[in-house]
């Protein structure tokens, strides 16, 4: 059981991992002992989170700009993360962004925008890591991050979550699709999180407490999640 998550030797490429869940998870599979190596479009924030997991953990990670939702990028992404560590086993995907308005209302160009945020960039990186992992007989995880909105709906007069649950409605499917095209020896899994406190959902969550609290009692563990939560699992 003590070696049950030793990720000793292990090198791991997180996507969005400059901010909230991919970070978290970039600072736990480190701590767990994988060289680490996070992905997003801005070099600002890669440095910010890079420096970051080195002040609260003592571990050096390393990072790649690119934008998951060009192929060119990815392509330069896998390239980048193989030279620098010598192979990829492990590849998260946490990006994406999360925008809000009725389902009569949704602009149709922020539609496109979240999914090529939230799908088609998965796609990419499924695409090209796992044919990696094929390839060069590479025994391949890949964690897909979804969300309950992907299997539960809800509406209340208009919450505004018709593209984000179409979003992650499609990364649950993309996710059972490449687990069956990849497997067995390439393993893809999901984790759908319910609620969390991460920058994009602080600005999205209602500002009274008392409305978050009542969110918070409706949930099983009678609380909204935090970051850290979804690092076991992954």
């Amino acid at each position: 059981m003590t070696n049950l998550f030793d990720l000793t030797g292990k090198k791991a490429v997180v996507v969005g991992g400059a901010g909230g869940i991919g970070q978290a998870i970039a600072e736990g599979l480190a701590e767990a002992g994988a060289q680490v190596m996070i992905s997003s479009r801005k070099e600002d924030s890669l440095k910010r989170a890079q420096q970051e997991i080195k002040d609260k953990t003592g571990l050096d990670i390393l990072y790649c700009v690119g934008d998951a939702g060009q192929e060119a990028d990815v392509e330069h992404l896998l390239a980048t993360a193989v030279a620098e560590m010598g192979t990829v086993d492990i590849l998260v995907n946490s990006q994406g962004f999360n925008k809000k308005f009725p389902g009569t209302e949704f602009p149709s160009d922020v539609w496109d925008d979240m999914f090529n945020a939230n799908v088609k960039s998965i796609m990419f990186t499924c695409k090209h890591f796992g044919k990696y992992f094929k390839d060069n007989n590479v025994h391949g995880k890949i964690i897909n991050l979804s969300s309950v909105r992907g299997i539960r709906a809800v509406g209340n007069g208009g919450m505004g979550n018709v593209g984000y649950c179409a979003t992650k409605g499609a990364v649950e499917m993309l996710t059972k699709a490449y687990a069956s095209d990849l497997g067995p020896t390439v393993q893809v899994n999901a984790i759908g999180p319910t609620i969390t406190y991460t920058p994009m959902m602080v600005g999205i969550l209602p500002p009274d407490e008392n409305v978050r609290n009542n969110i918070a009692n409706s949930l099983p563990a009678q609380r909204i999640g935090y970051e850290i939560d979804v690092v076991g699992a992954a």
